[in-house]
């Protein structure tokens, strides 16, 4: 039997690389991205003002993606910021997925610019690990225009720690034999799955290293830290079992927050922020043929103080009345009357749908005409635009999007006439 070979392939500075690639090769730009102390980050206008991406130069002002522009401004206010592209990202992650599927039929898409891949019994077709990772990583760069690092192991945890090591354009191994040399002398928080507030945890034990953490009695730490103890020991030992999982997992719940980018204080705007939400999470529903049970709403106030409501409905649903009327329902039943900063709805307990629902005497809706409704303006989206058919309440409010939540319009586009390309 072949001794598992997993590769973890992560794109370096993934979004500031493909905008800067996009610049050079589709826009005439001259100066690289990727050279300049320059960072990738959102609309501090609309709440969004993070940074999502940074460049190696911008490393040596102690630059960290997902501070506040504010905060890394301070730090250098020479700081280059380019809006984010969503549609741009997708386009290349695409292009990068396809390229790996080329070389295994074992790819586990972890991230928009990261996967797994199970090389296991591909040597004999493209050479020895090492070997094999040059011949992707080169490829990638010839093809596509930016770089990745590659780590090479035999199993999934250790893979990924190797492809963390010293950045970028590089391949590193990291087999259970190297552990010791190559892994346990690094700090704790280095480990995958390690946490600012874990760390905290160990060192409070004395804990610094990886090395330390391996060699504590399991006990101690899982006494300490319960399960989530017992899975990072078993990090720290190179212990991993899971595989490479080329089909996604089933989803367990759909959700949606949205930051918003005035302070809500009525209940009738958070309402229609509900909608908006419940409009796409509905629709992501249908269109994984399943049903939705558990409904649960969750607020954020101008003071960045969370609290959230959940209730179980007595059928499985995915109409999108039906989740705004829950969610609706438990807003009323949460909030306090304080500003409202973020909102978001969130499902669980899925189950999939069935042809049939039971009713009750006590329904108030005809459920079969807003199914049939919901998928017909699913249908209408889909071929026309997701704008082609809006409820009518967001026809006058241009402060709310009709369908909220996730990745908002202004990060899937970029009008680079107002964005000025050197």
């Amino acid at each position: 039997m072949s001794t598992r070979v997993i590769f973890h392939i992560d794109v370096n500075s993934a979004f500031l690389s493909w905008e800067a690639v996009y610049r050079l090769k589709h826009l005439g730009g001259t100066v690289d991205l990727r050279d300049i102390v320059s960072a990738v980050g959102g609309d501090m206008s609309k709440r969004h003002g993070i940074i999502l991406a940074k460049s190696v130069p911008a490393k040596k002002y102690k630059i960290q993606t997902g501070e506040s522009i504010t905060e890394a401004l301070k730090k250098c206010p020479n700081l280059l910021l380019v809006p984010p592209n969503y549609s741009l990202y997708e386009k290349n992650s695409k292009a990068f997925m396809e390229i790996l599927r080329e070389y295994s039929p074992q790819v586990e898409q972890y991230s928009i610019d990261e996967a797994f891949v199970d090389m296991t019994g591909m040597e004999n077709l493209f050479g020895k690990p090492v070997v094999a990772a040059h011949v992707i990583k080169d490829r990638i760069y010839k093809e596509l225009g930016f770089t990745v690092n590659v780590g090479v192991s035999s199993n999934k945890i250790l893979a990924k720690m190797a492809g963390d090591f010293q950045k970028p354009n590089l391949v590193h191994t990291l087999f259970p034999e190297e552990i010791q040399q190559k892994m346990w002398p690094l700090p704790v928080r280095e480990l995958f799955c390690v946490g600012r507030a874990t760390e905290k945890r160990l060192t409070s034990l004395g804990i610094r290293t990886i090395g330390e953490l391996a060699n504590t009695n399991m006990e101690i730490v899982k006494h300490h830290l319960k399960k989530h103890g017992e899975v990072i020991w078993n990090f720290a030992n190179g212990r991993d079992t899971s595989i490479v999982e080329s089909q996604p997992a089933a989803n367990k719940g759909y959700g949606n927050s949205t930051t918003i980018s005035f302070d809500v204080c009525d209940p009738a705007t958070a309402k229609m922020v509900l909608l908006s939400l419940a409009e796409t999470i509905g629709k992501r529903v249908r269109k994984d043929q399943v049903r939705v049970q558990v409904i649960s709403v969750g607020i954020k106030n101008f003071d960045l103080i969370s609290a959230s409501h959940q209730c179980v409905l007595c059928e499985p649903t995915d109409i999108t009345s039906e989740i705004y009327q829950a969610a609706a329902q438990l807003f009323d039943e949460l909030w306090d009357g304080t500003p409202i900063r973020q909102l978001g709805i969130q499902t669980s307990r899925v189950v999939n749908a069935e042809p049939a629902r039971q009713l009750t005497l006590f329904d108030q809706f005809d459920y079969e005409k807003l199914e049939k409704l919901d998928r017909v303006v699913d249908s209408i989206r889909e071929r026309y635009g997701t704008d082609s058919v809006m409820r009518a309440a967001f026809i006058q409010n241009d402060r709310i999007d009709h369908m909220n939540g996730g990745i908002s319009k202004e990060k899937r586009t970029v009008d680079y006439k107002n964005e000025k390309v050197e």
